[in-house]
């Protein structure tokens, strides 16, 4: 009983992370009634690699019409972690990865050597399939964008948790936490991540560029801090606060397109 309690967590778990994950354990684990528990440990990673890299795109696009951001290369758009590509969190509609595109090659047609790095997609099946911890990003419409720094590089390397707080005179808001919230401040954790200010004018030419040319494209929102419209000194109706209990968005940018 508890190995089978064992494995439905473990199926649970991965399919939560990578949505994959748990049919390629179901795989493994015939594999294990016929050639033994070794052929199961073996066979995992590769059957997920093999998915996840050269099955799941096509099949994305066949049956949600999505399809995957770059992972690495030389181009101007890239994950900011193999693990957004790894656990297939990379899945756009192609709208939204036009966007992307374009908006990077304008980044880097504005700044030289610019890199515009994505964050968390969308999975690559199903609407309504949860991205945790997202409360969205639930029907390949939504993506994060790193925050583009001083020097060129990032302040955590996954993008995400590596928050700017306002400075004296900027908006302060949700001063007091709601009791339930994904509005983690994190301030254990916030020594650990150098201390790089954002490059003013690279951010708000990209903040321009979306509110403007992304329009084209269904640009519906952007979520940022208000503090930080107030600093980047943008404004438009799609710049909006997300609110108290959803994650901060002082240290990314989220985008989304209208339906």
């Amino acid at each position: 009983m508890m190995r089978l309690l064992g494995t439905i967590a473990l199926f649970l778990f991965l399919t939560a992370i990578t949505q994959i994950g748990g049919i390629i354990l179901l795989m493994s684990l015939l594999l294990r009634r016929w050639f033994g528990a070794l052929a199961m440990v073996a066979s995992f990673p590769v059957l997920y690699l093999i998915g996840t890299f050269f099955l799941v795109p096509p099949l994305a696009s066949a049956i949600s019409g999505r399809v995957p951001l770059p992972c690495s290369g030389p181009a101007s758009l890239q994950s900011a972690s193999p693990l957004y590509c790894l656990l297939n969190r990379n899945y756009v509609t192609p709208r939204l990865f036009d966007l992307a595109q374009a908006l990077s090659r304008s980044t880097e047609d504005a700044f030289p050597g610019t890199v515009t790095r994505t964050l968390d997609g969308n999975f690559p099946f199903f609407d309504g399939f949860p991205l945790l911890p997202h409360l969205s990003h639930d029907d390949g419409r939504k993506l994060d964008l790193a925050f583009h720094y001083e020097g060129g590089g990032l302040r955590s390397p996954i993008g995400y948790f590596a928050f700017q707080k306002p400075l004296p005179g900027d908006p302060q808001i949700c001063p007091d936490q709601p009791i339930l919230s994904l509005r983690w401040d994190l301030d254990w954790l916030q020594p650990v991540f150098p201390k790089l200010p954002i490059d003013i004018e690279r951010q708000r030419m990209v903040i321009d560029w979306l509110t403007n040319e992304g329009k084209q494209y269904g640009l519906e929102k952007v979520f940022i801090e208000p503090h930080l419209t107030a600093r980047l000194n943008v404004s438009d109706p799609t710049i909006r606060f997300q609110g108290c209990r959803a994650a901060r968005h002082d240290d990314h940018l989220h985008i989304q397109l209208a339906d």
